[in-house]
């Protein structure tokens, strides 16, 4: 039985995704993470020296935490038990636990439990984990994608060492592609590769799955070649390669914004979705929608401005693929706002006066009057307290002599602007 368990396990290793084939046998072979598994990395010494305690590793998918576990299981002495948090229940857990005791009082060999997804447990599974952590029956690898902190209960991440695992970057990527290329006797072309890397968002299993994939393309037995072309890399994960250097950039960003000035939702949601699929910055994207909110809507719709902020704000909370559509929602409401670049040209008649005219003082009526001794000197007399008027605003004068009278802020009569016009026109004359 044996003998035919091993030759089970070897087809199943040859059958298995290349992600399952490629994972690393000992800390030497992990790719990523020096900050933990370098040469002076605290969790490297705690495996090599199997003096792990209770950990959490937390970090996206794709950055080593299910392999971690494995190279735990394979370094220790003591019994190393997986579970999953979305298959197991409390009854799993006691379970292990009596085990674990069991093991410990008979044998004096300890337990590992790994905890896959662990985050998925409810406050009464963790609980029920709590005193078998707390009095060392076992100790615990918690793998998750989410924050700890907001997902594991305080009591058993205050007993556990947390360890944030960081996505791949693109030159470990690119390590991790070589190597499979090389154990699976291929190779691939630059753009190939970097095409994959660059989709791969740090992820060093979604680079394989799609690898894998590439490799079946290139290696048909229709083909000559066992090297992956762009074309292949493009078939493996279904997305177009866009070309997007330094004009295309410009361009795309100018065509972006003179839709939505241009009031053509369409047209905007098009070169939204083109910058997003070639990899433009959205932090990018959302600043130009926040400017423009401001420089081609402004007060005809003020609530343009506050869409436009919503859109940034959700883009740093959830990030995308889903904050693509926070950023959707403000391209169509800026796209179909009234316009007005009113508050635009007020902007820089104002910024022209104070660099082109004199600067005049403080007119004294402004001046600040709160501090001891103020009133002495003048400052704040004259002034008229406009809540102090029934209607809420008084005629008198905010800016020096030397640019009094001008008028930078013009309303236009294009949506709600109309209203501020109507308001600034009974208590100012129009401008000349």
């Amino acid at each position: 039985m044996d003998l035919f368990s091993a030759a089970a396990e070897e087809r199943l290793k040859q059958r298995a995704p290349l992600a399952e084939r490629m994972r690393p046998q000992n800390l030497d072979e992990v790719i990523g993470q020096q900050h933990l598994l370098g040469a002076d990395g605290a969790l490297r010494a705690l495996i090599e020296t199997d003096r792990l305690g209770s950990i959490i590793l937390w970090g996206p998918p794709g950055t080593g935490k299910t392999t971690l576990s494995r190279l735990v299981a394979s370094a220790t002495q003591r019994a190393f038990v997986p579970l999953s948090a979305v298959t197991a229940g409390v009854k799993d857990v006691r379970q292990t636990v009596a085990e674990a005791k069991q093991r410990l009082g008979e044998y004096g060999r300890g337990t590992i439990l790994f905890l896959d997804e662990v985050h998925r447990f409810n406050k009464t599974q963790q609980d029920a984990l709590l005193p078998a952590v707390e009095d060392g029956t076992i100790s615990l690898i918690g793998a998750t994608t989410e924050n700890p902190y907001f997902e594991v209960n305080a009591p058993l991440l205050s007993r556990s060492t947390l360890f944030r695992l960081e996505p791949l970057g693109p030159a470990e990527l690119r390590a991790v592609a070589a190597r499979a290329l090389a154990h699976e006797g291929a190779s691939a072309d630059d753009e190939a590769i970097e095409h994959l890397v660059d989709l791969a968002e740090g992820d060093a299993r979604s680079l394989l799955t799609s690898l894998d994939v590439a490799i079946a393309l290139a290696t048909a037995p229709e083909r000559a070649s066992r090297r992956i072309t762009l074309t292949d890399a493009e078939q493996a994960v279904q997305h177009r390669v866009l070309r997007y250097g330094d004009d295309e950039h410009y361009d795309v960003v100018s065509a972006f914004i003179k839709s939505i000035r241009g009031s053509d939702p369409d047209a905007g949601l098009y070169w939204l979705a083109r910058m997003v699929a070639a990899g433009e910055d959205a932090r990018f994207i959302a600043r130009r929608l926040v400017i423009l909110a401001s420089e081609d809507v402004g007060e005809a719709d003020p609530q343009s401005l506050v869409v436009a902020t919503a859109a940034a704000h959700a883009l740093e909370l959830v990030g995308l693929p889903e904050a693509g559509l926070n950023l959707a929602q403000a391209v169509v409401h800026l796209a179909a706002a009234p316009k007005s670049n009113r508050v635009t040209k007020a902007w820089f008649a104002a910024q022209a006066d104070v660099r082109d005219r004199p600067v005049g003082p403080v007119p004294v009526h402004l001046r600040d009057s709160h501090y001891q001794g103020a009133s002495k000197i003048g400052h704040g007399r004259g002034y008229r307290y406009p809540h102090d008027d029934p209607s809420g605003w008084v005629d008198q004068e905010y800016r020096p002599d030397e640019v009094a009278g001008r008028s930078y802020y013009v309303p236009s009569a294009h949506g709600f602007e109309q209203k501020v016009a109507a308001r600034l026109d009974e208590r100012r004359p129009p401008a000349p």
